[in-house]
């Protein structure tokens, strides 16, 4: 088992999405006039969709340029990878000065998952940065409709590490409450941020991913927060009884009568954590990983998990968007006395029962394989 660490020595990077309108170009005028910015570089799609006449300091390039913050700004003319990687090139070359975190900004209209792929799949790229966490702004006022009518808003809220309820001075106390509960029932780990005019610390978006740069250290509890799956009551165990998987996900999150919003996209999304009480072979689990993400890849959104792996003292940590699974990286010990395997995912018409009971099946299979084989 090839695992490394190397991963966390990557630049930090964010990506930052939400539907059209949603706030993303106000939230980054203000985010870029705060302390603690000097040493980021910001990719976004046009200079003048973010209005940076008051933030410019000189243009180091025609897509380059350095902002008063000292933060770097460059905009995206090619694709992704070319961006970050000549980005990438005139860091190495002192073009523009060091940076060690990266946030990009998507349109409206993207579904984010690309972008993650990018990040764990490129060559270069993903010896270079790492994915520290996504951010997703969401409109107060109108959220709700874009959840109804655009199946992109949906992705972006189900993936994200952190949701921003932009406008919510706009929005009465019971719009904001209603959309709050549809948020949380996509995406219950995700802290959300009620914002106005985008003026949120920075401290709060950032540093979500697994490895904290301010401790230098890896903090899986605040990484993985399995303990608001709990609290949802979303948690399976292997072992457990049988859970009905059908698609009306009447399970304890939506308070509000929805029965006729029969098309609603949000309803074929499904959030919850499978729990192993013993340990799982690797040979097993990348069995089942290579299964899932071929034949329901599209179903997998996010997941995220922490291993008791056979033959190992530390666990391990895992993490996939769509078809991708990132490179498991091997932690020094376990984050408390649980050492209980925990998996959490977002998915799209697929509940927890066939997922726990095919891993579970399958590191049966690879446990008694395993013990014939030592009785020979």
């Amino acid at each position: 088992m090839a695992l490394s660490n190397e991963q966390f020595d990557r630049i930090a990077t964010t990506v930052i999405t939400g539907f059209l309108g949603s706030g993303k170009t106000t939230l980054l005028n203000a985010l870029l006039t705060q302390d603690g910015m000097d040493k980021t570089a910001v990719l976004i799609n046009e200079f003048g969709e973010i209005g940076l006449d008051h933030l410019l300091v000189r243009e180091v390039s025609e897509d380059v340029v350095l902002l008063n913050s000292g933060c770097i700004c460059c905009s995206v003319r090619g694709d992704l990878i070319s961006g970050l990687r000549d980005l990438f090139v005139k860091r190495t070359r002192g073009e523009i000065p060091e940076f060690d975190r990266v946030i990009i900004e998507t349109t409206g209209l993207a579904d984010p998952a690309p972008i993650l792929h990018t990040l764990m799949t490129d060559p270069l790229l993903t010896t270079k940065f790492r994915l520290d966490s996504v951010v997703t702004t969401v409109d107060a006022l109108h959220g709700a409709g874009q959840l109804d009518n655009h199946p992109e808003s949906v992705k972006q809220a189900a993936v994200a590490d952190r949701i921003l309820m932009t406008k919510a001075d706009l929005a009465d106390d019971a719009t904001r409450a209603e959309l709050e509960t549809r948020l949380r029932a996509l995406n219950p780990a995700a802290p959300i941020y009620p914002v106005i005019n985008g003026d949120i610390a920075v401290k709060k978006l950032f540093n979500a991913g697994l490895y904290d740069p301010t401790t230098k250290s890896m903090d899986v509890q605040k990484w993985l927060r399995d303990e608001a799956y709990e609290q949802h009551g979303d948690v399976h165990h292997h072992d457990g009884h049988e859970h009905d998987h059908s698609h009306d996900h009447d399970h304890g999150h939506h308070h509000h009568d929805h029965s006729h919003d029969v098309n609603r996209h949000d309803d074929h999304i499904r959030s919850f954590c499978i729990i192993f009480d013993e340990p799982i072979h690797w040979d097993a689990f990348v069995t089942w990983a290579e299964i899932f993400t071929q034949m329901r890849g599209e179903s997998l959104l996010r997941v995220k998990g922490i291993l008791n792996l056979v033959g190992e003292d530390a666990p391990v940590a895992i993490h996939a968007v769509q078809h991708v699974f990132h490179p498991p990286a091997s932690l020094p010990a376990w984050p408390s006395d649980d050492h209980r395997s925990k998996i959490v995912f977002i998915t799209k018409d697929l509940g927890p029962q066939v997922i726990r009971d095919s891993l579970y099946h399958l590191n049966a299979a690879v446990s008694e394989t395993s013990e014939n084989n030592a009785a020979k």
